[in-house]
């Protein structure tokens, strides 16, 4: 039987960094390890991670006491495996807030399997669920959900009729291509273009005028921060004047922050949430206590980490204090969280809804245009 568990933000005044001290009478402390990319190509989606899990961690409810270790996983699965198996033999945590970067939650999963610690991620790499192992829990919408809105708003209400898709070769990039393939086929729709594009790639202009010598009508980015931010750029400086949907990167605002205004007119991007343009009076406490503490703007993957660590929290707050009784109490627990409701699909994936952002050209802060809720089904 599931429980609704509604996320409680208690004061979420800024904290310092200290490990907390343990009030007479409290529980023992549980630990948990933040194994995120903060250096690489990932650096801006990884920092964001770490500074929801952060926030959530130094933040626990009344009568839970927590200590953290953050380590940079980088952007190589060697380093996340070390990292990970660092942190079972040092801290043994009861559950580790885990890369984004899907290539490396591939490669951890197996590990944390075998030691029975969830891996609580945003990492929308669909492939990381579909494996098998039963301590992976996604609090970012799959694949599955994010790219099936970004088809359909590119579709039906931009008009699409001829997209070029260009996509990034990692894991990410690859599975994000072939589900936004699978959703425009089923609207009837064929793409004139699919390129795979290197992460570490510096001009993307041959790119684009393949995308205008193919006769796109307009462009669908699956595409990391920095990519995202030259494909947009590039565009705009070729006078390309396509409608461009792109991947979840695009929401973020130190994406938008690499770009000027004029150059993110008409850009439209999917994500899980979007913090700065929420109306909602928590979710604004959140944006609040975040900018104090960071010194910058949350987005999807920060207040996604964020509601997967308090859930976690919620856990041992319910008396789950061993990575099994964890990972139990997350598969079967329905969590309110700021950014949706969470609840498991029976795979580890949490959340089921997505929002499509646009920017209007005259600001970095882009304006919730479309909500698709319950996307896969799962309510």
């Amino acid at each position: 039987m599931r429980r609704l568990i509604p996320v409680l933000l208690l004061s979420l005044a800024v904290p310092n960094l200290a490990a907390p001290t343990l009030a007479a009478g409290a529980a023992e402390p549980v630990a948990v390890s933040v194994l995120v990319p903060i250096t690489g190509f990932l650096a801006l989606e990884g920092t964001a991670q770490r500074n929801g899990a952060v926030l959530a961690l130094d933040n626990p409810p009344a009568g839970v006491s927590v200590t953290y270790q953050v380590a940079d996983t980088a952007t190589s699965p060697e380093v996340a495996v070390t990292a990970l198996q660092r942190a079972l033999d040092r801290e043994k945590p009861v559950a580790v807030a885990a890369p984004i970067f899907g290539t490396q939650m591939l490669a951890m999963a197996p590990i944390a399997d075998r030691a029975g610690v969830p891996l609580v991620t945003v990492s929308g790499t669909a492939k990381i669920t579909e494996l098998g192992h039963d301590v992976v829990f996604r609090f970012f919408p799959t694949d599955a959900v994010v790219k099936v809105a970004q088809a359909r708003y590119a579709v039906q209400e931009l008009g699409m009729k001829k997209p070029a898709i260009l996509y990034q070769t990692t894991a990410y990039g690859q599975s994000g291509r072939e589900h936004l393939a699978r959703t425009l086929k089923q609207l009837g729709i064929e793409p004139v273009l699919e390129e795979a594009i290197d992460p570490g790639i510096k001009d993307l202009v041959p790119a684009l005028e393949r995308a205008r010598a193919a006769g796109a009508d307009g462009l669908l980015l699956q595409l990391h921060s920095g990519p995202t931010a030259l494909a947009v750029r590039q565009a705009h400086g070729l006078g390309l004047g396509l409608p461009i949907v792109a991947g979840s990167a695009m929401h973020q605002p130190t994406t938008a922050a690499l770009l000027e205004p004029e150059q993110l007119a008409g850009v439209c991007a999917e994500t899980a949430s979007s913090p700065v343009s929420e109306p909602d009076p928590k979710i604004a406490a959140f944006t609040n206590a975040y900018r104090e503490r960071f010194h910058s703007e949350p987005d999807a993957f920060a207040l996604g980490q964020f509601d997967g660590m308090r859930m976690v929290l919620a856990a041992v707050a319910g008396g789950a204090r061993t990575p099994q009784a964890v990972r139990d109490w997350l598969a079967t627990n329905r969590y309110q969280g700021l950014a949706m409701d969470y609840v498991s699909d029976g795979s580890g994936n949490m959340a089921h809804d997505a929002v499509i952002v646009c920017y209007d050209g005259t600001g970095r802060v882009p304006t919730i245009m479309k909500r698709y809720d319950a996307v896969d089904g799962v309510k």
